[in-house]
């Protein structure tokens, strides 16, 4: 049995407009090699100069990563060849990154086992850098695009505390909806704006790391999950067998489920750092570290923690809705208009979260509109209230609830008047209901049989299936708008009746 260690090193784009050390635009599927410069394609004698919005939300990262920020900070070279990387070094951050000695508390289930994750992963280093191009091999031919070459990239590199590929899967979830609560980056990782490294080492219980071998460029938190697992049984043969694992780099190929060998892994002393000298060092003021904590935001896993005890919503329910921020602050937003309305709170709350975990989120799936599209969605927030407040009140079915928020979206109009107009509010006549009843009695004679001979002869669960089949037909004959409350009640008064 073998202890596992693993560290990672998670890249991600900083949605700044223009790169870190030049002015050239960035963004992601522009014509290739058209957002360049002379600074950025590294010609001689040309002179970067730091973007401070880079530096901020790298800083607001590091805050939220329980990381200190030093009082002084500066970039150093990190030299060497690659064809994407048009200076033949890297402006980085070695010595004093901007951000160090922080934390992240995981905390999720293992989906595979359905165990719980508690851990503390400590955080080494948040740094800021300039990214590389990119490199398209398409047979014999390599085409390189250097769009990307010079892009707001902050590193954040783990302590080795995690264990499994399940943890490091989490870490990269939890750490993805934290960067979009920050707006710091848009986690796209289909397209390269946050892709992680992975480190991992195995050894006997006690006995410290093991030879590291790292899995480059992986992007998405599900394949870092199979290929960390993989690697670790790979290890574990190896070492069963008596022999050595080697030091290296290795590609995750997600098509044979495997990781394949790179290149012999270099040494930190292969880069040959030294201090930038065209860049001064970073002294943080009072005024920007002022705008680094304006910039912080209440985070997804203390948001959720709270929507449980202020709302009385279950973990699964707050997870849920605190999936993307735009998407709670709607929550949020209509859960407070309800209860101006007169609802409880955690009454609210429940039907709100119903509405908008089942029925919004099927129609904004159904026209591919993201959560995050929630701001600018056509229901707005008071309008799912008065429609979560009219369901608590009795005044309207949830079948024709539905229907209200489908016309609603499609025409821009409120929901509310939408039923009026459709005459949707729910019959709560008892007489008028009773003449419905009376119908699907007179229809289902002996149904209404079957219930009382399904509770005599102990069936309790076969007479519940029955009475809501029966109940469900008086509200098919007033069009979905017969009170189920009175329905339910007066189907009951006759099942009780004798034969």
């Amino acid at each position: 049995m073998y202890q596992s260690f693993i560290g990672l090193e998670v890249h991600i784009h900083l949605l700044t407009e223009t790169k870190v050390f030049c002015g050239c635009r960035s963004a992601f599927g522009d014509e290739p090699n058209t957002n360049v410069c002379p600074v950025c394609m590294g010609y001689p004698g040309v002179l970067p100069s730091l973007n401070i919005e880079a530096m901020r939300m790298g800083c607001m990262v590091a805050k939220s990563l329980n990381c200190r920020i030093p009082e002084r900070t500066w970039f150093e070279r990190k030299q060497y060849f690659y064809p994407d990387m048009p200076k033949n070094y890297q402006i980085s951050q070695f010595a004093s990154p901007l951000g160090q000695e922080g934390y992240l508390m995981l905390e999720g289930r293992d989906h595979t086992s359905g165990k719980t994750i508690q851990k503390k992963v400590r955080i080494k280093e948040c740094h800021l850098e300039e990214d590389a191009g990119k490199m398209i091999h398409t047979g014999t031919v390599s085409l390189l695009d250097y769009n990307r070459a010079g892009v707001s990239l902050l590193e954040i590199v783990t302590e080795p505390d995690m264990e499994t590929g399940e943890e490091a899967e989490l870490f990269i979830q939890q750490l993805r909806r934290m960067v979009r609560y920050l707006r710091v980056c848009d986690g796209n990782m289909e397209e390269g704006s946050l892709r992680a490294d992975a480190n991992v080492s195995i050894n006997f219980p006690g006995k410290g790391l093991g030879k590291k071998v790292e899995i480059k460029n992986l992007n998405s938190s599900r394949f870092v999950r199979l290929a960390l697992n993989h690697e670790i049984a790979r290890q574990g043969e190896l070492l069963d067998a008596g022999k050595a694992v080697i030091q290296e780099t290795r590609l995750w190929n997600e098509n044979r489920d495997q990781t394949e060998p790179m290149r012999t892994k270099e040494n930190a002393q292969d880069y040959r750092y030294f201090p930038e000298p065209d860049l001064p060092v970073f002294t943080p003021e009072p005024s920007f570290l002022a705008s680094v904590e304006a910039g912080l935001v209440e985070l997804p896993m203390d948001r959720m923690k709270r929507l449980c005890l202020e709302y009385g919503l279950t973990a699964e329910a707050a997870d849920l809705i605190t999936e993307e921020k735009a998407e709670a602050d709607y929550f949020e937003q209509a859960a407070a208009c309800a209860v101006e309305q007169g609802l409880d709170k955690k009454e609210a709350a429940q039907r709100i979260a119903h509405l908008l975990l089942q029925d919004i989120k099927h129609i904004l799936m159904r026209e591919g509109i993201p959560l995050s599209g929630l701001s600018s969605f056509a229901l707005n927030p008071r309008h799912l209230a008065d429609l979560a407040v009219m369901v608590c009140k009795g005044k309207v079915s949830l079948k024709n609830v539905k229907q209200a928020l489908e016309i609603a979206v499609s025409s821009g109009n409120p929901p509310d008047s939408i039923i009026r107009e459709h005459g949707w509010e729910l019959i709560t006549d008892e007489q008028a209901i009773a003449e419905a009843v009376r119908a699907v009695y007179a229809a289902e004679e002996k149904l209404f049989s079957e219930v009382r001979a399904a509770r005599s002869g102990g069936n309790a669960k076969r007479g519940r299936t029955l009475a809501a089949f029966l109940v469900g037909k008086v509200l098919d004959a007033t069009g979905g708008r017969a009170d189920p409350r009175i329905a339910g009640k007066q189907i009951e008064e006759l099942i009780r009746m004798e034969a």
